[in-house]
């Protein structure tokens, strides 16, 4: 990876189309790669993983770590994986040790030649920074890679990455809880599983976004904006809802004014709180 772009002081517009892809891809096989296209939008990364970390208190241990997913480059068999195998037996691996003092969101940043206090050796050989959100013994760790032969993460990328991880990590908290759900049901094929699960999701969110916001939506400027949180397009809202496009157009359009928001890309942010 020869390109190096920096973190810009303002974020560039195209960013919200690629948010808008990743949020309606939560759930689905997609995510990870809607999360790496999203995030290069603005700085390189080479290699994205998501986690989810179980941890016992009471061992100062992780006890189960399981790899969601990645997208990017593939790793070189000797680099350092965010992912420590068998990572009850890896407390001395730096980023175990961070989650197991996580109280809150953190950005954890391990650089490519970090020393193991331990036994005096490197901890791996890509640059790090890892995103990462505790909700009582489960953690979610977004991992950014870079090869060592590039840059380290400069101060700016930093600052604009705990920017970001304000709204990855809550997707991902979310996409591996859709994945989660699904693991303990039985039957039902993959796809449908998970977008229902998904979509009933949203829809509890929607709504109680709505009621912090104090704002009322009509039946119909509520589906509309929730398949469009989705990922639909007017001409597919338009045909589930047996409507002419002009009357989508119309439920969005007053749905944005009694919002404060403007355009699909204005529900997005407005949908995660940004």
């Amino acid at each position: 990876m020869n390109r190096q772009a920096n973190a810009k002081e303002e974020v560039k517009p195209h960013i919200y189309l690629e948010l808008g892809k990743l949020v309606s891809s939560v759930g689905d096989d997609m995510f990870l790669s809607n999360m790496h296209q999203f995030i290069n939008t603005s700085l390189a990364v080479s290699r994205v993983e998501l986690s989810e970390w179980t941890v016992d208190d009471s061992q100062s241990a992780v006890t189960d770590v399981q790899l969601l997913g990645y997208a990017g480059t593939e790793l070189n068999p000797q680099m350092q994986t965010a992912c420590p195998p068998r990572a009850r037996h890896r407390s001395d691996h730096p980023l175990v040790k961070r989650v197991l003092e996580a109280n809150d969101d953190l950005l954890i940043h391990l650089n490519a030649r970090m020393k193991n206090n331990k036994d005096d050796s490197f901890s791996g050989t890509s640059h790090q920074c890892s995103m990462v959100s505790r909700k009582a013994n489960r953690c979610c760790v977004i991992s950014l890679h870079r090869p060592q032969a590039d840059k380290d993460y400069s101060l700016q990328e930093l600052s604009f990455l705990k920017y970001l991880s304000e709204t990855l990590l809550p997707l991902s908290v979310r996409h591996a809880s859709v994945h989660r759900q699904y693991r303990v049901k039985s039957g039902g094929t993959l796809t449908n599983s998970l977008a229902a699960m998904e979509h009933t999701q949203l829809q509890r969110e929607f709504n109680d976004r709505l009621s912090a916001s104090d704002v009322v939506l009509s039946a119909r400027e509520k589906q509309a904006c929730l398949e469009f949180l989705a990922g639909a397009t007017v001409p597919e809202v338009a045909k589930k809802l047996c409507v002419k496009n002009s009357s989508i157009e119309t439920y969005l359009k007053r749905s944005a004014a009694k919002l404060g928001i403007s355009g699909r890309h204005g529900l997005v942010k407005w949908m995660i709180g940004t």
